[in-house]
């Protein structure tokens, strides 16, 4: 991959985010990381739409996109759930994601080249017990990732998901330990998975070697995926 390119890595500054940050460093790839953390290179709400398309107007040279911001929200059956607990994961894990591709897709599509990476999960596909509010935004995510493909299919933008199993990350760290061993019990693989391992898809994703596929979903699941 050519230095050329500059990518937004949205959660870059751990977990998943940190990772594939650190696997496009290493093809040549200038990124910039964007979190709340300090630890970000920029820290940004992605919820905040004015505040994302102001970072798109400072940075029109990027034409990469990693969206791997995101929370899981609360673990509890949907009965327990509100308003508020929905509201909140779906602004960060669907609206978050829409308002960096709304942000930056024009100028990649000025210069007729660019690739986005969604997150989604494996909930998205098989929906986890407990989990419906995260489950429904990775499965939303699924289905714009599907959408937004087919709309850019011609204009050298491709734009892919990755569907994760359970990893390794600090975003797992508040899922209970019975949610958790339930999760990897479902991996024919019978082990978490690692975020080095997910990067290394990434990568391949964000490059020029990726020529034909678009709205596409990659799983990562150790097996787990059924479809």
């Amino acid at each position: 991959m050519a230095n050329k390119h500059t990518a937004i890595v949205t959660g870059g500054a751990s977990g998943l985010g940190a990772a594939s940050a650190q696997r496009l460093r290493q093809e040549g790839v200038a990124v910039i990381t964007v979190d709340l953390s300090p630890n970000a290179d920029v820290q940004v709400d992605v919820t905040d739409e004015s505040s994302v398309m102001e970072l798109a107007r400072q940075h029109p040279e990027v034409d990469i996109l990693v969206l791997a911001a995101g929370i899981v929200g609360p673990n509890m059956p949907i009965i327990q759930t509100n308003n508020d607990d929905w509201e909140k994961v779906l602004r960060i894990n669907v609206l978050g994601t829409v308002n960096f591709i709304r942000a930056f897709s024009p100028k990649m599509t000025e210069r007729g080249w660019g690739r986005i990476v969604t997150f989604a999960s494996m909930a998205g596909k098989d929906g986890n017990p407990n989990l419906s509010i995260y489950s429904a935004s990775k499965a939303a995510v699924i289905a714009l990732t599907k959408s937004v493909g087919k709309e850019l299919a011609t204009t050298g933008i491709l734009i892919n998901s990755i569907a994760p199993a359970v990893i390794e990350t600090p975003m797992n760290k508040d899922t209970s330990k019975e949610v958790l061993a339930h999760l990897a019990s479902l991996i024919p693989m019978k082990r978490i998975g690692q975020p080095e391992e997910v990067a290394e898809l990434v990568a391949w994703l964000c490059s020029e070697k990726l020529t034909f596929s678009t709205g596409a979903v990659y799983d990562i699941s150790g097996g787990r995926a059924t479809y």
